[in-house]
């Protein structure tokens, strides 16, 4: 045992095997074992793939394929046939996943046609079900799984929606400025002498008989009878001038059928679209002026005297939000790997003269060498340094999220899209080089888990501070260091063994070839008790004596468990990752220093030496958390730990509960959860929805079926949620 400890030692100080007793993990194939139950995606129920859909009154632009299909199923499965339709279905659904997971695309519709027929082909009551079904999709789009390709294809879908809205409104606006400055044109010539001559009387008449009809004696009688009224030349002369400059515009196409050209507005480079901008900024000017004025006209309000001067010198000091609102804002997707000096300059620009330019920076990969050189590590060191120094100039609008997560933050979306001045979406896609095997959605989740791309959003106009500006409430268990998951396996004497295992950086770089170097497998007849998980190793700041070694637990690909030491350098840089996330915390108001500080010094003047409130500094932990969720002493008054409840005011709406059982679990008019119906699901989908919550809401209390299967085992689970 002293000498494995020794030789493991070793690897851990200087991370080269001295011993034929350690492993390279080249070839090996492992992953974390928490990614055990990840084996295929395709058979699980979650996010991914999306659908594209069209716009919608509720602002929706994109859905789960889990959550169209519940919503059919909402309307078909019911009555006797309702189990049968609803496996059918499900079925169907599978079929889909897993031909998007291999390369299919197209649209939900087009999608579902394609893997209805063979199963319809074979079995005639699964083509009957799947026909009702069918006749019920109501909501059409592309569908897209989380793949490199999906940061720009969702944001570019989005934006376009919202330019679409933009293009609607102002084709309105247009119209209708245009139709009353001609008529005032149009009233004009009627009241001139051109307009009551016999040849234009005659013309007005249109169609039948008019031989008995003297126009040229009706013109002399309109020509002396009638006051003249008409424009004055500078006034007609700037009617006209407005409706050709409203006719020529080229920031929206007019009408469907318009074949005119007009301005694109997406780029994929920051240069290009800010030449763009300052190219076109004088028509933009020239075309808001013409409205502003145009509006005047039409009231009859324009006075020469007194607006000449003041629309002589308009846009001289730039356009309000309120005018640069009335025109499509520029889309620019950037690779983050391919921006060179000039390109970041130029975005740098872009974010800090409040332009209305939004910015999806796209990562493939967040492990680099850093530039200290020597083997150093960099963990999403560009995007870091984007979104702090965008955050830093306090008017831009800051999303950052793994792909795997951009459901979730949809109406963060939706909101930068919105924002009127520049917003920067730094989105890390999961398609990193050396995973592997893995898909990018599980990569992405292991980026967010791992805090090495924490999910945040930074809105300057939500309020005038952090706590209004900045959340962090889309990462998992957001109040810990790291969030902690159950891993549950069978040991060498087939006995059960179950602990709460966190997930941390080490995890995410164990799921990528190149820097397995860091790692060695120890043999299973070298197991002791020498090996420490790594989380215990991480937690401890200052170096104790070395008498035990960080170790990882790994799966192989038939789910053995395996044992890993890790390097130094790794847990070094596990605690950086840590330190980085623990300031995020604190943005956030999480574990707040200067919060815990004012407190104790308040308890110090009122003399009283108690713990600071959890609700003063810190977000309830999630649902893995070492704790119970601490609750107001009101409300535990109130709550039997034998019930089960949602604490629905913190629900999130992050959808977990309700693709569990959308029967027992349901949204109230805010669109947060609630049990609908304790008796539409089991105990065991209670425990599970709670262990899925993403803000630890859900208290599954204790089965009211006793003889429900794993009872035992259920209620073990269920203690953490009390």
């Amino acid at each position: 045992m002293e000498a494995d400890l020794q030789t493991h030692v070793a690897f851990y100080l200087t991370g080269k095997k001295l011993s034929t007793h350690l492993d390279a993990l080249d070839g090996l194939n492992l992953r974390p074992a928490l990614f055990a139950g990840y084996r295929d995606l395709t058979h699980l129920r979650y996010d991914f793939p999306l659908v594209l859909v069209a716009e919608r009154p509720d602002g929706a632009f994109v859905e789960p394929l889990s959550g169209l299909i519940d919503g059919i199923l909402d309307k078909v499965a019911a009555g006797t046939d309702g189990e049968r339709i609803r496996k059918h279905v499900l079925r169907l659904e599978q079929e889909i996943r897993v031909r998007v997971a291999t390369g299919s695309s197209g649209l939900f519709s087009a999608l579902w046609d394609q893997a209805a027929a063979p199963l319809g082909k074979a079995d005639r009551t699964i083509a009957e079900s799947l026909s009702l079904a069918r006749a019920n999709l109501k909501i059409d789009g592309e569908v897209i799984d989380c793949t490199a390709a999906l940061p720009f294809h969702l944001f570019g879908h989005a934006w376009s929606i919202k330019q679409a809205q933009r293009a609607r409104q102002f084709s309105q606006d247009i119209e209708r400025l245009v139709l009353k400055l001609s008529d005032i044109i149009k009233a004009d010539f009627v009241n001139s002498d051109a307009g009551k001559s016999a040849e234009n009387l005659r013309a007005s008449f249109g169609t039948g008989p008019m031989d008995n009809f003297d126009f040229e004696a009706m013109s002399r009688i309109l020509t002396r009878s009638s006051p003249r009224q008409n424009l004055s030349a500078s006034r007609r002369h700037r009617v006209t001038n407005l409706l050709e400059t409203l006719h020529a515009q080229k920031f929206f196409r007019m009408a469907e059928t318009d074949t005119g050209e007009t301005y694109s507005f997406a780029f994929d480079s920051c240069i290009a679209a800010l030449a763009a901008y300052r190219e076109r900024l004088p028509r933009l000017i020239e075309l808001a002026r013409a409205m502003a004025i145009a509006e005047l006209e039409i009231k009859g309000e324009y006075n020469e005297s007194k607006h000449d001067l003041l629309f002589d010198s308009f846009g001289e000091n730039g356009l309000e939000a309120r005018d640069l609102g009335l025109f499509p804002d520029y889309l620019v997707r950037l690779d983050a790997a391919g921006m060179t000096g000039p390109e970041q300059s130029t975005l740098t620009e872009i974010l800090s003269v409040d332009l209305p330019i939004k910015i999806l920076v796209q990562t493939d990969d967040v492990i680099e060498e850093s530039p200290l050189g020597n083997g150093h590590l960099a963990f999403a060191l560009r995007s870091r340094q984007l979104a702090s120094m965008a955050m830093g100039m306090n008017g831009v609008f800051v999303l950052q999220s793994p792909a795997s997560n951009l459901y979730q933050v949809r109406r963060q979306i939706q909101h930068g899209l919105d924002y009127s001045g520049p917003a920067l979406f730094s989105v890390f896609s999961g398609a990193a080089t050396g995973s592997g095997e893995l898909p990018p959605y599980l990569i992405g989740a292991a980026a967010l888990e791992s805090r090495v791309f924490p999910s945040f959003t930074f809105d300057p106009a939500a309020g005038r501070d952090w706590a209004s500006r900045f959340s962090l409430d889309t990462n998992p268990q957001v109040a810990l260091d790291w969030p902690l998951r159950e891993f549950a396996y069978e040991d060498e004497k087939h006995q059960s063994v179950a602990q709460q295992t966190p997930f941390t950086l080490i995890d995410f770089v164990a799921c990528d070839a190149r820097y397995s170097k860091h790692f060695a497998r120890v043999p299973r007849a070298r197991w002791n008790g020498t090996l420490t998980p790594v989380g215990e190793t991480v937690a401890r700041d200052v170096r104790g004596p070395l008498d035990s070694v960080p170790c990882l637990l790994m799966v192989d690909p038939e789910n053995r468990l395996q044992k890993v030491i890790v390097d130094e350098k790794l847990i070094r840089e596990a605690r950086r990752c840590r330190d980085m996330w623990n300031s995020l915390q604190e943005l956030g108001g999480i574990n707040n220093s200067h919060a815990d500080r004012l407190l104790a010094r308040a308890n110090e003047i009122r003399g009283a030496n108690v713990e600071p409130p959890a609700s003063a500094s810190a977000v309830p932990a999630s649902p893995l958390a070492a704790a119970p969720v601490a609750q107001p002493a009101e409300q535990e008054a109130e709550r039997s730990p034998d019930e089960a409840y949602i604490e629905t005011a913190r629900c999130s709406t992050c959808n977990e509960c309700t693709q569990i059982n959308n029967k027992m679990f349901a949204y109230d008019g805010n669109k947060q959860a609630y049990i609908a119906d304790l008796n539409a699901g089991t105990y065991a989908q209670l425990v599970e929805a709670a262990e899925s919550c993403q803000v630890s809401i859900i208290h599954p209390g204790k089965p009211r079926n006793p003889n429900e299967a794993g009872l035992e085992e259920l209620l073990k689970r269920a203690e953490l949620f009390i």
